[in-house]
C-alpha cells in the first residue's frame, strides 16, 4: 500500500500557523506533533476536541504517528461525550491547555518549542483510519463516518485542483467553522497541510473577529465560511480587510450575497457541495455559473433511488441526500435535499426555495421554513411553519413581501418571530434544534 505525506510545504521553515501573532513554522510544528505523539497514552481512540488549529493539527498528526484514531464529535456536550465513552472505551481526550473534561482522560498539546527538534515530514499508508467524523444531526442522530488517510488527502488535492490553490501557496488561511466537522477538516486544515497554507490558529466567529483575525495576517490570506457567517459579516457594516480568495459551503448560497461578497472582499467566492458521508463532491462559483463541477476522480450516475457518488478515493458509491439534475457524470444542478420538498395542493417546491425567498426580504436577519413531522405523517393539509428573525417587521408585512415572491399554497402558518435560530457553529439547523423550536 502505497504511503502519502502529512503535509506539504515548500522547506522546512515556511509558515505553518500564526499563532498569538508569532509566525510559527513548519520544523516547529512537526517538532510539537512528534513530542505529543510520546506523550499520548496507549489507546486506539483520540477524541480531539482543541479549538486551536495549531493544537488540532498537531494532535491529528501526533494520533496518525501513534496510529491511533483521531474521533471529531460534533459539539463537546457532556451527553455526547459520554456516548462517544461508551462507544469507544479508553478514548483519551485532546485539549487545548487548560481545558479538562469531567470523566475522561485529557491530554493537553504542549507549547512548541523554540527551535530545532524533527525536520522529515512523515508519510502513512492510505488504508490507515486516520479519523471517525460524525453527520451534523440536520436529519437526525449523528453518525459516525470512517475515513482513511488516502481518502482524506486525495479528496482535499482534488479540491486543490479544482479551486487552483497551487497559486495561494505561503498564504494565511482563516476558517469560522470548526475543524471537527468534515468541511473544516478538509477545507481549512489539510487544505492548508497539504497545499503549502498557513493556518490562522484562531477560529473567529463574530464579525469583528473575523476582520481582527484577517487583519493582523502579513500577505496573502483566504477565508473559508459558510452562508450564515458571510451574511452576517456583510451586514454588520464593519471594515473588512481584502482576501485573496473565499470559500464557502453547508448551505446554499444565494447568488446576490456571492455576489455582494466578490465586491466587498474584491476576491472570487467559490463554494463546496458534500456531504460527511463522502467528503467534498463538487465546486463552482456561484455569480458566474449555477452548475457544479465534480472535483478529479469523483463520479455521479442515477437511477431510479437518485443519484449516486462514487470516486477513485471513496468506498464505494454513497446515494445522495439531494435532488440533483444531472447533465454530465461530472457536472449537474443542485434542486435541494431531498427530505426538503415539498408538494401542496398540485403545487411543488423545496425548503431550500422557500429559504432563499423569505431570507432575501429586507429586515430579515435570519429565517427558516419548517415542515411539522406530524405534516408528513397525517396526509392531510400540509400547513408550513416559519421561524423569522426580523427588524421593524411585522406579521402582515413579511406575509405581504412573501406572496410576492413564494405561491399562496406555501405562505407560512403559522409564522413566528423569534430573537435568534438555534444555529450550530457551521449554521445549520440540527433536528434536534428544530423539534425545540416547534416547542416538541
Amino acid at each position: 500500500m502505497s504511503t502519502l505525506p502529512l503535509m506539504r510545504y515548500a522547506d522546512a521553515g515556511a509558515a505553518m500557523a500564526w499563532r498569538n501573532g508569532e509566525r510559527i513554522d513548519v520544523c516547529r510544528f512537526l517538532a510539537t506533533s512528534a513530542a505529543l505523539a510520546e506523550a499520548l497514552p496507549d489507546c486506539d481512540h483520540i477524541v480531539n476536541l482543541c479549538t486551536d488549529r495549531f493544537d488540532f493539527a498537531a494532535g491529528l498528526a501526533a494520533a496518525l504517528m501513534r496510529k491511533q484514531v483521531s474521533l471529531l464529535p460534533p459539539n463537546d456536550r457532556p451527553v455526547m461525550l459520554r456516548q462517544l465513552a461508551q462507544a469507544y472505551p479508553g478514548a483519551v481526550c485532546l485539549t487545548d491547555a487548560g481545558v479538562a473534561y469531567e470523566g475522561m482522560t485529557c491530554v493537553q498539546v504542549p507549547e512548541p518549542p523554540s527551535g530545532g527538534g524533527m525536520r522529515e515530514i512523515p508519510s502513512f499508508p492510505e488504508d490507515q483510519v486516520a479519523a471517525i467524523a460524525f453527520t451534523s444531526g440536520s436529519t437526525g442522530q449523528p453518525m459516525p463516518q470512517v475515513k482513511t488517510w488516502g481518502t482524506l488527502v486525495r479528496s482535499v488535492h482534488g479540491e486543490g485542483a479544482a479551486l487552483g490553490m497551487a497559486e495561494l501557496a505561503g498564504a494565511f488561511l482563516v476558517g469560522t467553522v470548526p475543524h471537527q466537522h468534515m468541511y473544516g477538516l478538509e477545507s481549512v486544515i489539510l487544505l492548508a497541510l497539504q497545499h503549502g497554507m498557513a493556518l490562522q490558529a484562531k477560529r473567529p466567529f463574530y464579525p469583528g473577529d473575523i476582520a481582527a483575525a484577517l487583519d493582523e495576517l502579513p500577505g496573502r490570506r483566504m477565508l473559508v465560511t459558510t452562508p450564515v457567517h458571510l451574511k452576517t459579516l456583510l451586514a454588520d457594516g464593519v471594515k473588512l480587510p481584502a482576501v485573496d480568495f473565499l470559500l464557502c459551503a453547508t448551505a446554499p448560497l444565494a447568488p446576490q450575497l456571492a455576489s455582494e461578497a466578490e465586491w466587498m472582499f474584491d476576491a472570487p467566492l467559490y463554494e463546496i457541495y458534500g456531504c460527511s458521508e463522502t467528503g467534498q463532491v463538487a465546486v463552482r462559483r456561484p455569480k458566474l455559473s449555477a452548475e457544479w463541477r465534480c472535483i478529479e476522480g469523483i463520479r455521479l450516475r442515477q437511477d431510479d433511488e437518485g443519484t449516486w457518488a462514487s470516486g477513485d478515493f471513496l468506498k464505494g458509491e454513497t446515494l445522495l441526500a439531494d435532488v440533483i439534475e444531472l447533465n454530465a457524470p461530472d457536472r449537474f444542478i443542485l434542486h435541494g435535499r431531498s427530505a426538503d420538498q415539498v408538494n401542496i395542493a398540485g403545487k411543488r417546491s423545496s425548503l431550500a426555495y422557500l429559504n432563499h425567498h423569505l431570507n432575501s426580504i429586507e429586515g430579515v436577519r435570519d429565517g427558516v421554513f419548517v415542515m411539522p413531522e406530524s405534516a408528513r405523517e397525517d396526509g392531510g393539509t400540509v400547513r408550513l411553519t416559519a421561524f423569522v428573525v426580523g427588524q421593524d417587521l411585522t406579521a402582515e408585512t413579511l406575509l405581504a413581501r412573501l406572496r410576492e415572491r413564494i405561491e399562496p399554497a406555501f405562505l407560512p402558518r403559522p409564522l413566528h418571530f423569534v430573537d435568534a435560530l438555534p444555529r450550530n457553529a457551521t449554521g445549520k439547523l440540527t433536528a434536534e434544534a428544530i423539534q425545540r423550536l416547534l416547542g416538541k
